[in-house]
C-alpha cells in the first residue's frame, strides 16, 4: 500500500508542475484524494479479514452439526463405514484349510508353491496373517493409527493382488489377527500394556515378550478396525487369535491397569460380544482360537476362556488341539503326542458334547497339528486327526504348520 500511495503522490506533482500552477491550489485536492484512498483501503481490508474469518469457521465444522468436532483421545481413528463392503466370494460347503503367513504370501516362489498344494488336496482355504503375535500387519495399511505407531511391515507387496489370486483359484480367505499378545503396540503405548508389579515396567512372558491389557476398550476399538480394513481387502471371516489373557511368565506380578474386577472370561466373552456386534453390518462371521483343553476343562484355565462363553459369541469355534501340546496321561493317555486319533477324538467329543448342551449354533472347526513337537507327524498321523473328525461328525478343520511348507503326500 505504501508504494502505491508515492505513485499516487508523484504523479500528482508531475501534473502540478506541467501545469505550472501554484501549489497551494493543489493541496485540497491531493487531501481529499489521501482520505479517500485510506477510507477505501480500510473497508476492503475489512472486508477481506472478515470473509477469510468466516472461510476458516466453517472450515472446522461438521457438516452434520454447527458444532466443532474435536477428537478427545489417541484412540485408532475409526474407518468410514461406507466404504467397508463385504466382497462377493463363493464359500465352500465345508472350511478346510492350512495356515499361511505373511511372509509366505508376500514370496512368488512360496506362495506359488502353496497354490500347488492347495490345488492337489482337498484344501479350499487359507488362514492368512493380517496382524501377527509380533503385532505387526503383513502389509502397509491405511488406518492411520496403524501408520502413526509404524505398525504395518509390507510383508506382502500387493494384498489386492494376493486377494485376487486366493479368488481366481477358488479359495476362501480367512484373517487371521492376533489380539492380546502385541509386543509391538505394548512398547508403542505402553500405557495400554500389561506392567509388572516388582519392576513397574512392561510386563514380560517367558519369551521376554508384552502383552496388551485386555480390559483396554481402547485396545478393541484397534482390532476392530484392522477387521474392517481386511473386509475391505476380500477376506470373508475374521478369526481372533490370542484372544486371551497371558499364560506363561510370572503371573502373579502381572497387573493389569484397566481392570474394573471383572472376571477374566468375561473380559474376553465381552471383547467377542462386542467385535461380533460391530462386524455383524458386513455379514462377516466371527471365529475365535482357543486352547484345546478348554473344550474338556469347567473353568477358564485363568486365560478367560471358558467354552459356554465363547461359544455363545462366535460363529465359529477353533480349539487348538494338537497333540503334542497334551501333557502326558492327558485323556488317560500316556502319550497324547503318539496318539492323535484318540487325542483328537476325546478333545473334539467333549467340545461337541457340550456344544450340544448349550444349544449352540457356532460351528467346531478344530486347529489340527503338522509340525514336529516331539514326534514326527507324517501322512499317518495327518489321517490319524482326519479319521477322528470324520467319526465325529465334524466336517471343517483347520492345520497348523509354523513353516506353512506342506506336503500333499500326507493330505491325499
Amino acid at each position: 500500500m505504501h508504494n502505491e500511495f508515492n505513485l499516487y503522490y508523484f504523479k500528482m506533482m508531475k501534473v502540478k508542475k506541467l501545469n505550472n500552477k501554484p501549489i497551494f491550489l493543489l493541496i485540497p485536492v491531493l487531501l481529499i484524494a489521501i482520505v479517500a484512498w485510506f477510507s477505501f483501503s480500510n473497508f476492503t481490508s475489512h472486508q477481506a479479514k472478515e470473509t477469510s474469518s468466516k472461510k476458516n469457521t466453517n472450515s472446522h465444522k461438521d457438516p452434520l452439526s454447527k458444532k466443532v468436532v474435536v477428537s478427545p483421545s489417541p484412540s485408532p481413528s475409526p474407518s468410514p463405514s461406507p466404504q467397508i463392503v463385504k466382497m462377493n466370494w463363493p464359500k465352500p460347503r465345508h472350511i478346510k484349510g492350512v495356515y499361511c503367513s505373511g511372509w509366505i504370501a508376500g514370496s512368488t516362489k512360496w506362495f506359488g508353491r502353496l497354490l500347488k498344494f492347495i490345488k492337489a488336496t482337498p484344501v479350499n482355504a487359507v488362514v492368512l496373517d493380517v496382524k501377527d503375535d509380533e503385532g505387526t500387519l503383513s502389509y502397509k495399511s491405511t488406518i492411520p493409527f496403524v501408520q502413526e505407531i509404524k505398525a504395518d511391515v509390507k510383508k506382502i507387496a500387493n494384498p489386492q493382488k494376493i486377494m485376487a489370486t486366493l479368488r481366481q483359484h477358488q479359495i476362501y480367505p480367512i484373517a487371521r489377527i492376533v489380539v492380546f499378545k502385541d509386543p509391538y503396540l505394548a512398547k508403542q503405548r505402553p500405557q495400554w500394556a500389561v506392567k509388572d508389579s516388582k519392576t513397574g515396567g512392561l510386563w514380560k512372558d517367558r519369551k521376554g515378550l508384552h502383552w496388551v491389557d485386555p480390559h483396554n476398550k481402547q485396545v478393541w476399538d484397534y482390532i476392530i478396525e484392522i477387521a474392517k480394513e481386511a473386509i475391505t481387502l476380500g477376506f470373508q471371516e475374521i478369526q481372533f487369535d490370542y484372544v486371551r489373557f497371558t499364560s506363561d511368565g510370572d503371573l502373579k506380578r502381572c497387573v493389569y491397569p484397566f481392570s474394573n474386577g471383572e472376571l477374566k472370561e468375561d473380559v474376553i466373552k465381552n471383547f467377542l460380544k462386542y467385535a461380533r456386534a460391530e462386524l455383524k453390518k458386513y455379514e462377516i462371521p466371527i471365529s475365535a482360537d482357543i486352547f484345546g483343553l478348554t473344550t474338556s476343562s469347567e473353568d477358564d484355565q485363568g486365560i478367560g476362556q471358558q467354552y459356554e462363553k465363547i461359544i455363545a459369541n462366535v460363529d465359529i469355534v477353533c480349539p487348538m488341539v494338537y497333540p503334542s501340546h497334551y501333557a502326558r496321561g492327558s485323556f488317560g493317555l500316556r502319550n497324547p503326542d503318539r496318539n492323535p486319533y484318540q487325542t483328537i477324538f476325546k478333545s473334539i467329543g467333549d467340545a461337541k458334547e457340550r456344544s450340544a448342551k448349550a444349544e449352540s449354533t457356532a460351528i467346531i472347526r478344530p486347529w489340527l497339528q503338522d509340525f514336529k513337537l516331539g514326534s514326527y507327524y507324517g501322512r499317518k498321523q495327518i489321517q490319524a486327526q482326519l479319521r477322528a473328525l470324520r467319526d465325529l461328525g465334524i466336517k471343517e478343520w483347520i492345520f497348523w504348520n509354523p513353516s506353512c511348507r506342506y506336503d500333499r503326500r500326507k493330505y491325499q
